[in-house]
């Protein structure tokens, strides 16, 4: 599967912004979708996932309750909803299809890459 990635741009703190990761190839629906972001001088760190049918999604602890993530298979899309960011959530966002069950979060467990969408946060 082809990922591509886009929605960034500059946000204010406390605002919200939706990344969108379009798909192509592959069996769409058979991939867990996850998010991760690298900000500069960081490692790779996981954000969100959810399984292929959208039924379950998994976090990482300090963007539960701001983000969400949500999958259209009908539409190939995978979504993610920043709400009340801060500036710590600057970075490079990625989104990345895996055929691991149960949500994997390690950047190995992840075959397909987008090219990455910057998120700017002003404070």
């Amino acid at each position: 599967v082809q990922l591509q990635a886009s929605g960034g741009g500059l946000v204010q703190a406390g605002g919200s912004l939706r990344l969108s990761c379009a798909a192509s190839g592959g069996t769409f629906s058979r991939h867990v979708m996850g998010w991760f972001r690298q900000a500069p001088g960081k490692e790779r760190e996981f954000i969100a996932a959810v399984t292929g049918n959208g039924g379950t999604t998994y976090y990482e602890d300090s963007v539960k309750g701001r983000f969400t993530i949500s999958r259209d298979n009908a539409k190939k899309m995978v979504y993610l909803q920043l709400n009340n960011v801060k500036p710590e959530d600057t970075a490079v966002y990625y989104c990345a299809g895996s055929t691991k069950p149960f949500g994997p979060r390690r950047p190995d467990e992840y075959l397909a890459w987008g090219q990455g969408t910057l998120v700017t946060v002003s404070s």
